[in-house]
């Protein structure tokens, strides 16, 4: 329960926040996409902070690492309440999303520290469902905290989490680092992150990876403008929508805990990768042919999202299973890269916005493309 409690954070920053985007615009006399600033930014600071928490992971210890980041997610949090432009908030998000990559980095280097192959992808897919109650519940309580107190709710509310689970990491966690630490100096770090980009074991699996990310993404910082401002639906009712959607993912998790065992991870990634494929292009092909309806967009995005779940924890117990003694690293790249594109993600979509679903849909199409081609291309001679 901590450590999906603990993944989920990268999600929460996006999920309980991205439904304050309208009154947060409204607040500060933006238009909308400006407003998408505040996402971008806090992109960035995930990604960044996935290079800075992993390696300083494997040399100082899963547990120390997660409470000093935990305490800055806390600090930023309270601070950006007080922030009077958009400018600022964006600058407080960017902190936050320094501090709350903390969560997904060491938790995988966690699992990836007590198992390997199935094992870890089983231990991936539970975490995932629980990881995935917050995807269902923030944008419900995102959307009522804005509605109640102002997108100034919604960051106290980010407060309290982070004092919650810094009582639940220092009381409830122990050490997981292997005795033999890493060294943390820079060249040390830049070497062993060249070692594991060079290795098709983790590169091969990690472009599943990244594809799915890049979707997940996707949805996740564009759905509210799309669907709010562009196809007219009511914030609550949004909250219900990203929800639906996320029960694709819970759903998706289910299975793979039930199946990874006795299927095992190749078929599993095959599955996904064309799930995610057949999903995409039809999200794609409805809103060009100018479906404007929201069933047009939730219910591809929830099969979609269900064949996300079927390839990540599977890739990513792939992707670390040859770093048992750099796993804190190998996550850092993963999440480095994959926080990275979804700052891309939300830039280009903030900018493409014209009103409709198009933008957004089209890249979860081509996202599914490359997954299936991917799969197909280099990892179907291993399977």
């Amino acid at each position: 329960m901590l450590l999906g409690a603990l993944i989920a954070l990268p999600a929460l920053g996006t999920d309980l926040f991205v439904p304050a985007l309208p009154a947060l615009a409204r607040s500060l006399a933006v238009d909308a996409g400006a407003a998408q600033v505040t996402v971008t930014t806090y992109f960035v600071g995930l990604a960044a902070g996935q290079l800075i928490w992993g390696p300083l992971s494997d040399r100082l210890g899963r547990r120390p690492v997660l409470l000093a980041a935990l305490a800055v997610m806390l600090a930023s949090s309270v601070l950006a309440v007080a922030m009077p432009s958009l400018d600022a908030v964006a600058a407080a998000r960017l902190v936050q999303g320094l501090a709350m990559s903390s969560g997904a980095v060491i938790v995988r280097s966690v699992v990836r520290d007590l198992y390997a192959h199935e094992q870890a992808a089983r231990l991936l897919a539970s975490i995932t469902v629980v990881f995935s109650i917050v995807p269902i519940a923030a944008p419900l309580a995102g959307a009522l905290l804005a509605e109640g107190g102002g997108w100034q709710a919604v960051f106290w509310c980010m407060a309290a989490a982070a004092a919650v689970l810094l009582a639940a990491t220092g009381l409830g966690l122990r050490e997981t680092a292997p005795a033999v630490r890493r060294p943390a100096h820079p060249l040390a770090i830049a070497r062993t992150f060249a070692t594991i980009l060079a290795e098709r074991r983790f590169v091969a699996p990690f472009t599943l990876i990244l594809c799915s990310h890049v979707g997940i993404l996707a949805w996740v910082s564009n759905s509210a403008i799309t669907l709010v401002s562009g196809l007219g639906v009511a914030v609550t009712a949004y909250s219900f929508m990203f929800a639906t959607v996320m029960l694709g993912q819970i759903s998706g998790a289910w299975a793979s805990r039930r199946l990874v065992l006795r299927l095992g991870i190749a078929r599993l990634l095959r599955s996904g990768a064309a799930l995610m494929l057949g999903a995409g292009l039809a999200a794609a092909a409805l809103a060009w042919a100018g479906v404007a309806h929201w069933l047009a967009v939730v219910l591809p995005y929830c099969a979609f999202l269900f064949g996300t779940a079927l390839v990540v924890p599977n890739a990513t117990a792939s992707a670390l299973s040859p770093f048992p003694a750099a796993a804190g690293a190998a996550s850092s790249l993963i999440g480095a890269i994959g926080f990275t594109a979804g700052a891309v993600v939300s830039a280009a979509l903030g900018a493409a916005f014209d009103g409709t679903a198009r933008p957004m849909t089209t890249l979860a199409a081509c996202a599914g493309t490359a997954a299936f081609l991917l799969e197909r291309l280099l990892l179907r001679g291993k399977s």
